[in-house]
């Protein structure tokens, strides 16, 4: 063919310029689309060969390489896919391969939308301008009697096209790297944007480092190293499930995520009908709290990575787990308002939640031991998911634990039914073991449980259950005083009674000088406990949920703290404090503050003053015990 100069065949000279703008932000996104474009080719030509349409002579060892050479600043890419005709580079490349490049110009010139554009306009190929000063590429068809080609652009309109010197079929495409393109000189650069993107890609890619120094032994011979493919052509995901081995799963894990604790358990996910959708999702063992903020799904689309955390595809609470999902169903690139109005992408995000809930009661129903010994790790991700999805909690909620201070694990079903005839349709729940031990030590002796909720999440959770379930209420153990804990054969109404209570109160209320203290008194069974601090219920939550959205700093004050200092009539500092509740002596004021700061203790950490004056206290009662 004789030389071919020409301009490519769009209406607008800015259209490079656009390009760079608009993909500026993922512009590494040009390995993954040439990468790609590498392996439909072998791919295309693969089938050509089943349908006899072509005759590779037996050839099996299909690729694709990269070839870096910092000194010249090119990068190329190589394959052996079925290459192209003089026609088919003036069809696919000039063209912008059906791109729609007016369309494409006119919808984005103007706009701010900063969605990966490339692949919805075909302009895969194109992505090369975003760091090359200029592209060439030469190609030769499968097609025995088809010429190699040449083709050239620096990124304006104008290209040259001429016969080449290609003498095997296939394409390579050489970048010559400009300023944008200099971070891609780099060997590490190269090679982690190809395992980013091309972990799992159909065909063997390979990395080679033109200029590099060779390895020598100790002699001074060269070391020839075998090329080492930088992705997985088979991964684990694709396979079926009754062929993978639990250390098949590990590794995959371990290997994906750069992750060496082992993981709790994982779905495998294999459905053709009525979309196509591959994947393994694994619930990871969490070191800490924070870890719950965020794990990491990968999104592919025919083995090619699309993005990390998707939550258009993924239900959000799910995005706390780690995997792979490959659903070729999807486009390669479109806009996140696309996927949210996709009604395909509803469905497998509701294929996936029921997936997770499937194998969540399966395990739950077969190996309740295994079950409970995850239970610590999950519940968080259980929990956000039931808040988070009214679907996904009416599939679980039968099987969600609660850990007791006895260190058993029990749905809510089962804790009422263990309680049933000591308490009605009531939960209790502690949040700190040693701060609450006082008001577990009294339930204690009646032989309640409670149940342990430490995690922010529990708070808005135990509200959704109480919404769900009809009668069922959770009560922190020192909300309230429970009735059993009551000694009712003591209680009485008479007058002396009445003014005896009058007068404790009065000493405690002159003694803590606190105005947003409640006092009460009561007879408990136990004459363990001179005083407890009790708190509503409904205070509490309003008060976490201030401190969950940060707005503890904002005026806690426009709460009522609500807080109750109940007094045990029956303990003998109480009776102490009767009998002499009409003598104004300084014993009785440190019998009452001291009392009430005990009972504070077993709520909340004092502040730094009130413990200050605590310790201070404290010393002087012992010296009155041996004055």
């Amino acid at each position: 063919m004789s030389k071919e100069k020409g301009s490519l065949s769009i209406h607008s000279e800015n259209i490079f310029p656009i390009i760079k703008k608009w993909l500026y932000s993922d512009h590494d996104i040009f390995i993954r689309e040439l990468i790609s474009n590498s392996c439909d080719a072998i791919t295309k030509v693969k089938r050509l060969e089943s349908f006899g349409e072509a005759d590779l002579h037996g050839e099996t060892d299909f690729f694709v390489k990269l070839i870096l050479d910092s000194t010249a600043r090119t990068l190329k890419f190589k394959d052996n896919g079925i290459g192209m005709t003089d026609d088919e580079v003036r069809k696919y490349i000039n063209q912008i391969a059906f791109s729609g490049a007016e369309d494409f110009f006119n919808t984005y010139k103007d706009k701010g939308d900063k969605d990966q554009i490339i692949g919805h306009f075909g302009l895969g190929f194109y992505s090369a301008f975003m760091v090359a000063d200029r592209v060439e590429i030469d190609t030769r068809s499968y097609r025995d009697e088809s010429e190699p080609v040449k083709w050239s652009c620096d990124g304006g309109t104008e290209f040259e096209m001429e016969k080449g010197e290609k003498l095997n079929r296939g394409t390579e495409i050489t970048l010559h790297l400009g300023e944008e393109g200099e971070s891609f000189l780099n060997e590490y650069t190269v090679r982690s944007t190809i395992e980013k993107y091309c972990s799992f890609m159909p065909y063997p890619i390979y990395l080679e480092v033109a200029d590099k120094e060779p390895q020598k032994d100790e002699e001074g011979n060269i070391i020839v190293e075998e090329p080492k493919a930088l992705n997985d052509v088979d991964p684990l995901y694709l396979k079926q499930p009754n062929t993978c081995s639990d250390e098949d799963y590990k590794k995959f894990y371990n290997s994906t995520f750069k992750d060496f604790k082992e993981p709790l358990f994982w779905i495998h996910l294999n459905m053709d009908y009525p979309f196509n959708l591959k994947g393994i999702l694994y619930f990871p063992k969490l070191s800490t709290e924070f870890d719950t903020l965020e794990g990491q799904i990968k999104l592919y689309n025919n083995q090619v990575f699309i993005a990390n955390n998707i939550k258009e595809v993924i239900p959000e609470f799910l995005l706390l787990l780690k995997g792979v999902i490959d659903c070729p169903d999807l486009p390669l690139n479109v806009s996140r308002s696309f996927l949210q109005n996709d009604g395909s992408v509803k469905k497998i995000s509701e294929y996936i939640t029921k997936k997770v809930a499937d194998k969540l009661n399966q395990l739950f129903k077969s190996d309740r031991q295994s079950y409970e010994k995850f239970w610590g790790d999950i519940s968080p991700f259980v929990k956000f998911g039931s808040l988070k999805d009214e679907k996904f909690y009416k599939k679980v909620e039968t099987i969600i634990l609660y850990k007791t201070i006895s260190d058993k694990y029990v749905t809510v079903e089962e804790y009422l039914t263990n309680l049933e005839g000591k308490l009605e349709n009531q939960v209790y729940y502690v949040t700190d073991k040693v701060q609450q031990s006082q008001y577990i030590k009294l339930l204690q002796e009646h032989d309640i449980d409670a149940v342990i909720l430490d995690h922010n999440i529990d708070s808005p959770f135990i509200s959704l259950v109480e919404s769900k379930k009809d009668n069922i209420s959770f009560k922190r153990v020192d909300s309230d005083i429970a009735d059993l804990l009551k000694d009712k054969d003591a209680e009485t109404d008479d007058e002396t009674n009445k003014k005896e209570d009058e007068n404790v109160l009065s000493v405690f209320k002159k003694a803590i000088n606190k105005e947003e203290i409640k006092i009460q008194i009561e007879s408990l069974k136990s004459d363990d406990v001179a005083g407890m601090i009790i708190l509503s219920e409904n205070t509490r939550r309003m008060q976490d949920m201030m401190k969950m959205y940060g707005m503890s700093g904002l005026n806690m004050g426009a709460i009522p703290s609500e807080e109750t200092l109940v007094l045990n009539k029956k303990h003998p500092l109480i009776q102490y404090v009767i009998e002499k509740s009409l003598e104004d002596t300084e014993t009785l004021n440190l019998i009452a503050q001291q009392v009430y700061d005990l009972a504070m203790i077993s709520h909340r950490a004092l502040s730094p003053e009130d413990m200050s004056n605590f310790i201070k206290r404290s010393n002087e009662i012992m010296k009155h015990m041996i004055s």
